[in-house]
Parts: C-alpha cells; sequence; structure tokens
C-alpha cells in the first residue's frame, strides 16, 4: 500500500528571603515627657520577618512564573493551523524543507493529544479518507513535469471491521491498489497488497514485495494521521465515512 510503504518551562525564580528588612528609623520628635526612644513605640533594633511571613514571600517569588508558562492548546486549534498550513502546498510537491519540518512538528502536536488510543477499534477510521499531504516522492510524484503527476484527488479508504483498505488515484490516471491489513497492535498494521487496477479498469494482481507498515497515530471524525515504515507522512481528511472497501 503506498501510504504505508513511503513508497504509496521557564525555570523558577527562587529567591530566598532576607534575614531581616532594615527600615529606615523616622525622624519624628519623641515625647517630652520621655527621653527614651523606647516608649515611643520605634525600636532601633531591626525589624524581622515571622516565620509564616518569610515563607509567603518565598513561595509567591518560586511560582510566579507559572502565570507566564504558554497554555496547552485544544485539538481544534492545533488543527486549524495544521489545515493552513497545509493549504497551499499542493499536497506537499511543493513543499520546502522547512515547510516539511513544520508541518511535521504540528502534526506532532496533535498527535500528542490524540483521544483516541486504538484507532484500529474505532468506527471513525471507516469510510474514505482524502489525502491531503504527505511527504512520500513516490506518490507526489515530483521528479516528473507538473502535467504527468496525479492532479486529481487522491483517496485512501479503510475498513477496520473487514481489514481491507484501497488507495484510489483520479486524474489523469485512475489507478487503483487493495491490501489486506493485519493488525500488529491496536495502531499499527501491516499492508499485503493483492489487486491493482490501471486506469480504473485493468486488474494485475500484486507482486509479493508489495507490502509495507502503516501506524495511525491521530484520528477523529475529520482528519487522520498516519506515518509510514519509511518515515513518511500522510495527512487525510474525511470524505465519505459510508463508503466501503470491496472485498
Amino acid at each position: 500500500m503506498a501510504y504505508a510503504s513511503g513508497p504509496f518551562s521557564p525555570p523558577s525564580a527562587s529567591l530566598s528571603a532576607p534575614r531581616s528588612l532594615h527600615l529606615s528609623r523616622p525622624h519624628l520628635p519623641f515625647p517630652s515627657s520621655s527621653k527614651n526612644p523606647k516608649e515611643t513605640g520605634f525600636a532601633a533594633a531591626p525589624l524581622k520577618l515571622s516565620h509564616t511571613a518569610s515563607l509567603r514571600w518565598r513561595v509567591g517569588v518560586s511560582f510566579f512564573p507559572s502565570f507566564l508558562k504558554k497554555k496547552a492548546r485544544s485539538p481544534e486549534e492545533i488543527k486549524e493551523e495544521l489545515l493552513a498550513e497545509i493549504a497551499p502546498l499542493d499536497r506537499g510537491a511543493d513543499a520546502t524543507p522547512e515547510d516539511q519540518e513544520r508541518i511535521d512538528q504540528i502534526a506532532r502536536e496533535l498527535e500528542a493529544v490524540n483521544a483516541i488510543k486504538e484507532p484500529l477499534k474505532s468506527d471513525l477510521l471507516n469510510g474514505k479518507w482524502e489525502l491531503i499531504y504527505t511527504t512520500s516522492r513516490s506518490i507526489l510524484q515530483v521528479q516528473r513535469p507538473k502535467f504527468l503527476r496525479p492532479n486529481g484527488k487522491i483517496y485512501q479508504a479503510i475498513n477496520a471491521d473487514t481489514l481491507r483498505a484501497q488507495n484510489m488515484e483520479t486524474w489523469p490516471y485512475f489507478n487503483q491498489v487493495t491490501a489486506n491489513l493485519v493488525p500488529l497492535n491496536s495502531r499499527r498494521v501491516k499492508v499485503q497488497f493483492d489487486t491493482f487496477k490501471i486506469f480504473g479498469l485493468i486488474p494485475i494482481k500484486a507482486p509479493g514485495r508489495g507490502r509495507g507498515e502503516l501506524e495511525i497515530t491521530y484520528l477523529d471524525e475529520e482528519v487522520r494521521v498516519s506515518r509510514g515504515d519509511k518515515g513518511n507522512l500522510f495527512i487525510l481528511k474525511m470524505v465519505d465515512p459510508s463508503y466501503r472497501v470491496p472485498v
């Protein structure tokens, strides 16, 4: 399966409190009835912080930087940025190495908040997905002139219940391939291609070497992120949850 194989905080400001705070002696006249400064209520000895006040002061200083920490983003916010970054890149064909690195970083941020821990057991996986970004050169065919590349939409369908998958190109070649999926764990599958269709019509049995692996790293009702065994990244959006892969 081409998608599977690759070829388809600030530190705490911890300050110790001073042992005493020296206040300047106020220059006020003493009452005429007393020559002893102690009787005025102003002692010459330095004013000491109580243990409780000192502790409160230290705690306040130590935890103040926590207010400066960056607030964690929601999956929706991350997806919004990811889709915006992908939009002008022609499915990845126009991506520079810097673009690829930035997309990968955002994808990893999204993967970190993945709520579906066992995607192969989720109904959200079933249906037809449109490929909107990939790093796979064999899919993008960037070595060809643009008019000879797959210029139409590219789809991948998966049915977790039957463990079947299908890749579908549109204009200009309309090639297709179907495959069996063998679960390796709750999010990773081995992919074994069985039948290719050239121009969507001519069936050809897939060679035995036509295999790979695919890991689903993020899944919700509208976006899926997957990574292949060759290190390629695939980002897809749901277009038809009712679609069924041919058995």
